[in-house]
């Protein structure tokens, strides 16, 4: 789609297309700051190669495939132990899917979505929702538009909240219903911190604000296609972070985190050793929404909406073993013990005693801190089988 094709309410906020990709790979690397990115990535590679490089980008697949999923590649090697999906319960010949999941990195959830869907599955990839908030230099500004992704306001003021979230939905609802692509967006704002995925709402709100004024609040969700997606991580880089800003806001409920933080916990996330991750997709759940009682009030409507996604992301976990040896831990027994063994509750031991040392925050309360990361790991499987028993 041509630059000209799209409505000019979107100008600020949408991902960048074809026709202005190679201008913006250019302001890239005229911006000193992202040079300097770049040289400590790919060490010893003059930028003159880099711009040769890159006359070659003309589309935005041929910059994700040619850039961006290289470097996945490069993390995948070097801090997992493994990468699987599951995406067989799509329908075949279609790609409008709003892929809504569960949070667990900042820049790796939407890429590794891309990742699969370019390299494994050669289709298109999706279109990214991501915060203002974490646009802190204008060359990151150009780099995630470039790679998809649209500006959602996180810092509109109450009385410009209600019409940037009907602009957001507008948007959404023209990628997936005039472009025909892919969207991804978390289930709620920022991760889920202990691993407690659940669907926020206000997500579903403004999914809801878009479209006919004549079609029911059931018909404009099941008009969207909402997919959902669990993403799993055997372990989660950030967990000593996490838990360090549990405390740090226990003791302290105006902590706010700085801006220096926020990218510390993004080049943990990226480069920080994970283990096994899988993608599992789940069919559109279009007619479950069509099945639900649309007469009852809005709100108890959209709380059934939301649990439909979270029982599937729910069921969706790949479980491993140092979900069930937290559990244990946590609750303080063995009834988990039959499906781990002894070696493996001995390197989660060291791997937990290796994260805790990690923190270094003023008055460590290393009794919570090492509770807060046993919950991390132990959540999806408390969620699972809660979902396993409705």
């Amino acid at each position: 789609m041509k630059t000209t094709d799209i409505p000019a309410e979107f100008e600020k906020m949408r991902s960048l297309e074809d026709d202005e990709v190679r201008d913006a790979v250019l302001s890239l690397l005229e911006d000193p700051a992202f040079v300097k990115i770049v040289k400590g990535i790919i060490k010893g590679v003059p930028i003159w190669v880099h711009k040769l490089y890159t006359k070659r980008f003309k589309t935005v697949n041929s910059f994700q495939i040619g850039m961006i999923c290289p470097f996945l590649t490069r993390i995948l090697k070097k801090a997992t132990t493994g990468f699987t999906n599951d995406f067989s319960a799509l329908p075949d010949g279609r790609e409008d899917f709003i892929y809504l999941s569960n949070h667990r990195d900042i820049v790796l959830d939407s890429a590794y979505l891309d990742y699969i869907l370019l390299i494994l599955r050669g289709q298109k990839s999706v279109e990214i929702g991501i915060g203002n908030n974490l646009l802190i230099h204008p060359w990151i500004e150009t780099l995630v538009r470039l790679n998809r992704s649209f500006v959602v306001n996180r810092s509109a003021t109450a009385a410009e909240l209600l019409e940037s979230s009907k602009q957001l939905s507008r948007y959404i609802r023209f990628i997936i219903e005039e472009k025909k692509s892919p969207v991804w967006l978390a289930q709620r704002e920022g991760r889920a911190k202990d691993s407690d995925d659940r669907t926020q709402k206000s997500v579903l709100k403004m999914l809801a604000m878009s479209g006919p004024d004549d079609m029911t609040l059931s018909e404009k969700l099941q008009s969207l296609h909402i997919c959902p997606l669990t993403i799993s991580y055997e372990y989660d880089p950030c967990d000593w972070l996490k838990a360090a800003e549990f405390q740090l806001k226990r003791d302290n409920p105006d902590y706010v985190k700085s801006e220096q933080a926020d990218l510390d916990n993004m080049k943990t996330g990226i480069f920080g050793f994970k283990g096994h991750l899988h993608y599992q997709v789940s069919a559109p759940i279009d007619q479950e929404i069509a099945a639900l009682d649309s007469s009852v009030p809005r709100n108890q409507f959209l709380d059934q909406v939301a649990q439909i996604i979270d029982r599937h992301i729910f069921e969706g976990y790949r479980i491993y073993p140092c979900n069930r040896i937290a559990l244990d831990m946590l609750r303080g027994d063995n009834a988990e013990a039959d499906k781990y063994t002894p070696q493996q509750k001995e390197a989660f031991q060291t791997y937990l005693d290796g994260q805790l040392a990690k923190i270094n925050i003023p008055n460590p309360d290393w009794d919570f801190l090492r509770e807060r990361i046993l919950t991390m790991y132990a959540n999806p499987l408390i969620n699972q089988k809660s979902a396993s028993e409705v």
